[in-house]
């Protein structure tokens, strides 16, 4: 199905693909983004890794992280007020690069939603495990991924509009919690600057530097509302501010969180950066304990709405890799009675929960899950923006509307992602970390084989 575009001033379409149309209002699609985002799980898990980094500049740090979110949101919302679909931005991509570039596109932003889902399983298991305090040796880890995985599929496989409004609940509910334990930490310190996190002179550039690079991963995931195309009210419209809000709105709470983070960690004389659990400390420090075993039930149940974020997103992309061939046709159909991708939410789900299951079943505790999947999506993310920028200038020429503006943004994010990439790869990280690039090229190596093959076959 296509209709036109509601302002009537360009040729714009919107496709459904058999999916529910107009079944999301502006909040619901807001929702998705953030939700990916998954905000109230940065100040208990990564924050304090930038701090172990960036040190006093870690508020700093993700000043700059916001602002390069922001120029990569500035081109995937010129994208979005362009096409509509399914697909985000691999169609973005699509229609603007050669055909094996668009495919890249596909398989990097696959492999980043599941593989992002897969690390928040892992931070699942760690809060629960937390959270189940004394009877955690009771419930294996493996099965703790696997009700994370299952309960994610089936509300994704079930009702698109009940994914939305769940994600909203339980994101809003965790940030409320986060947000109570920062205001009154603010108001038991006091309204005094902490001058020691602005004074540039005294910090290290190259910590600040690697600190931006972890602190990106706070963000990634926040173009998923694109994913929503067909299904989102006047998408045109609402799925570029959906976009751009996400990047502002989490932006601005994870720098309050991490200046407020290294400010009340130091009034406590801890170190931030080898903390385990900061928020339940910050509690502690502001009178309120109770607030504690909040926190943790908060950040359990962000990590679950994170999953059925991801796998909402990698389900869509995943549709639309089957309608182009990319993938087996049978994933690009919707299912009859939900109007959900029923086959990809199945598929994707079971990829997200294997990995996370194998490795609990070997032992490995939920927070190295979380390190190591979510450092492997960071690779599908950069690659993802870096070609969504490079491929707005191309388009917007080719239609003959590109001016001196979107040519710069596109450049400016262009070098950004470039910049990030190299701060994942130098200097060379630890094992099992320097193993990551590897792995992630062969992935894309054997995606983009399947594509020489699908493309000789149909020729």
């Amino acid at each position: 199905m296509q209709t036109a575009h509601p302002e009537g001033a360009k040729t714009l379409s919107v496709e459904t693909f058999g999916l529910r149309h107009d079944a999301l209002s502006p909040l619901e699609t807001l929702a998705q983004s953030v939700s990916t985002i998954a905000p109230s799980t940065t100040p208990p898990l990564t924050i304090p890794l930038v701090f172990a980094l960036a040190g006093q500049g870690t508020a700093i740090a993700y000043l700059i992280a916001m602002g390069l979110m922001v120029l990569v949101g500035l081109c995937i919302a010129a994208f979005a007020r362009e096409s509509s679909s399914p697909g985000s931005l691999y169609v973005y991509s699509r229609i603007s690069l050669p055909p094996v570039f668009s495919a890249l596109t596909a398989w990097a932003l696959f492999f980043a939603y599941i593989t992002t889902a897969s690390a928040v399983i892992g931070g699942f298991v760690n809060f629960a495990q937390v959270f189940l305090a004394g009877w955690s040796h009771y419930v294996p880890s493996s099965l703790l991924a696997a009700f994370a995985a299952a309960a994610a599929i089936f509300v994704a496989y079930r009702d698109v509009k009940v994914s939305a409004r769940m994600m909203l609940y339980i994101e809003a509910f965790s940030v409320c919690l986060i947000a109570v334990v920062i205001a009154l930490t603010l108001l038991h310190r006091g309204f005094h600057p902490d001058l020691a996190q602005f004074r540039l002179r005294a910090m290290h550039p190259r910590g600040i530097g690697l600190g931006v690079m972890l602190a990106i991963f706070s963000f990634v995931g926040f173009e998923s509302a694109t994913t929503l195309g067909a299904e989102a009210i006047h998408p045109l419209r609402t799925i570029p501010r959906a976009v751009i809000q996400s990047a502002i709105f989490t932006g601005a709470f994870f720098i309050l969180c991490a200046y407020l983070e290294t400010l009340g960690m130091h009034t406590a004389h801890q170190n931030l950066g080898e903390s385990t659990a900061p928020m339940r400390t910050l509690a502690t420090l502001a009178g309120v304990n109770i607030l504690g075993p909040f926190i943790d039930f908060g950040a359990l149940v962000s990590m679950f709405a994170c999953t059925l974020a991801c796998i909402t997103a990698a389900a869509r992309v995943l549709m639309r890799m089957g309608h182009n061939g990319l993938v087996h046709n049978r994933l690009g159909t919707a299912h009859h009675k939900n109007a959900t991708p029923g086959s990809a939410v199945l598929v994707t789900g079971l990829l997200t929960a294997l990995p996370v299951c194998v490795l609990a079943l070997r032992g490995v505790a939920g927070t190295d899950i979380y390190g190591w999947m979510g450092s492997l999506a960071v690779y599908g993310f950069i690659t993802t923006y870096g070609l969504a920028a490079i491929a707005l200038p191309i388009y917007l020429k080719r239609n003959h509307t590109l001016t001196k503006v979107p040519l710069l943004i596109s450049i400016a994010a262009t070098a950004a992602m470039l910049l990030a990439l190299a701060g994942t790869l130098y200097p060379v990280p630890d094992r099992p970390y320097n193993w990551l690039p590897y792995v992630y090229l062969a992935y894309i190596v054997s995606g983009m084989a399947w594509f020489a093959i699908t493309t000789r076959r149909n020729q």
